[in-house]
């Protein structure tokens, strides 16, 4: 079985030597001592290993990525060619992505993704890069392309895996939040934050209502896509400027709810069937919210991320793949 799992510098240095595919999430320290190789990384020290989640500076975790159908690719995406990330991937296989949180690259992959060409057509799932909690606006989330040992805060870093014809990729999500029966909130311009915007069709300011009404800000805002619950997590509320902030874009003319309540403290993940995906990752806000540190969550283990990526940015949410037959 291909590897999975938190591991040791010498343990993931030893699998790069031996001309391994890998994606590897680790805290910057540990990613600067990795040798060059056929691996695409990211920033985060937060994980849900074997043991449950664990935030740790000491240990990576490594995705061994099969190579039954050739070799993958390993490419780096700016603003200007992001919208190709579907079209260079292999015509049956999937595209792995990571990207650094707050950067060009995530702005324009969270409002642009559903129109790039092949979306949806061709699979890509991946993560957000972050930091520890404690840099917060004092390390930048980076993403590292392994063959150069190139390290960007602004570039995506995606690698394309060509799959037999006999298997295909599946990538599922599992999200426990979904729309409550609150006010309708509709927005007027897309955007990472908010201050005016339309709830129950009159105009207001969403930092004063959201304060006003005592709201669980740990709820996100839900739009409901063809039956499909679609999150954007609240990042902060500061009533003295009358802004929102957002994880992900809101946009303009979608309906949105707040999150019905949920008991934080039973989320239990998502249950699979089958044999064990490939990889998988999960939110950093339900690391915390749901106080995972030291839990485990079923038999997913993985980083624990600023924002997931199933074909589109999502956030709050469980995404796993596997290759099916």
């Amino acid at each position: 079985m291909p590897e999975n799992r938190l591991m040791t510098i010498a343990e993931a240095t030893d699998l790069i030597r031996a001309g391994r595919f890998l994606m590897v999430a680790a805290d910057e320290a540990l990613l600067r001592r990795l040798p060059a190789g056929n691996w695409i990384g990211g920033t985060i020290p937060y994980f849900m290993g074997n043991d449950g989640g664990v935030a740790t500076r000491d240990k990576l975790f490594v995705t061994e990525i099969p190579t039954d159908a050739g070799l993958p690719q390993i490419r780096t995406y700016d603003i200007t060619s992001l919208d190709h990330v579907c079209v260079d991937g292999p015509a049956n296989g999937y595209s792995l992505i990571i990207i650094p949180a707050f950067s060009g690259t995530h702005s324009l992959y969270a409002r642009k993704a559903p129109t790039f060409e092949d979306m949806f057509i061709k699979p890509v799932v991946g993560w957000i890069a972050g930091c520890h909690l404690d840099d917060f606006g004092k390390v930048a989330p980076l993403v590292v392309s392994g063959p150069e040992l190139a390290f960007d805060g602004e570039r995506a870093v995606v690698m394309h895996v060509p799959l037999p014809d006999s298997q295909y990729a599946r990538i599922e999500i599992f999200n426990q939040m979904n729309q409550g029966q609150g006010a309708v909130i509709r927005f007027a311009e897309t955007g990472f934050s908010a201050t005016e915007c339309e709830i129950d069709g009159q105009r207001q300011n969403l930092a004063h209502y959201l304060q006003e009404h005592k709201s669980d800000v740990r709820l996100p805002l839900v739009a409901d896509y063809n039956g499909a619950s679609v999150n954007v997590s609240i990042k902060g509320v500061n009533p003295a400027e009358g802004r929102v902030d957002f994880y992900a874009p809101v946009f303009k003319d979608v309906e949105y709810r707040l999150a019905s309540p949920v008991d934080f403290s039973s989320f239990g993940g998502a249950q699979v069937e089958g044999e064990s995906p490939l990889w998988s990752c999960n939110c950093i806000l339900n690391y915390l919210y749901c106080g995972l540190e030291g839990k485990r969550t079923g038999p997913l283990t993985g980083p624990m991320t600023f924002g997931e990526i199933a074909y589109l940015l999502l956030n709050q949410t469980q995404v796993y793949f596997t290759l099916d037959s």
